[in-house]
C-alpha cells in the first residue's frame, strides 16, 4: 500500500487491506458478520471514485516536421499489427490487454488479459 492509502485509511479509520480473509473465523460464528459488512462498506467507499478507462489501439513517435506535414489524406503508420490485443489503461497506467466487440450496435471491449500490477499502483 501506497502512503496516501495509509494515511487515508488513519484518518477515515478505515483498513483498506484486501489481504484479510473475508471472515473473522473459519468457523463461520456470528462475528464473522460485522467484518463482511465492514468490507462491503469499504468497497462501497472504492466503488464512488471516477477513473478514466482508455483502449488504447497504438502509438507511434515521429518527428514535429513529419507531424506538421500532415493533412487529411496522410497514413501514419501504428507500432501494432493488425489484430494484436489493445491495451486498456485506467487512469494512464496498463491495465490489460483486450479485443474490441459490437454490444447493441455500440463498440465494447472484452478483457483478455490482466496486468498483473496492484490495485495501488493505479492510484499514483
Amino acid at each position: 500500500m501506497t502512503n496516501l492509502n495509509d494515511d487515508l485509511a488513519g484518518a477515515l479509520d478505515f483498513d483498506f487491506s484486501m489481504d484479510e480473509p473475508l471472515t473473522a473465523s473459519a468457523a463461520g460464528d456470528a462475528a464473522a458478520t460485522p467484518v463482511v459488512r465492514d468490507r462491503q462498506r469499504h468497497l462501497s467507499l472504492f466503488s464512488r471514485i471516477p477513473v478514466t478507462l482508455t483502449l488504447e489501439v497504438a502509438s507511434v513517435d515521429i518527428s514535429l516536421a513529419e507531424l506538421i506535414n500532415v493533412d487529411n489524406d496522410s497514413v501514419i503508420e501504428l507500432d501494432k499489427l493488425a489484430g494484436e490485443p489493445l491495451d486498456v489503461k485506467v487512469n494512464g497506467i496498463l491495465f490489460g490487454k483486450a479485443e474490441v466487440v459490437v454490444v447493441n450496435d455500440k463498440y465494447g471491449l472484452r478483457i483478455i488479459e490482466f496486468n498483473n500490477k496492484d490495485l495501488s499502483e493505479l492510484t499514483q
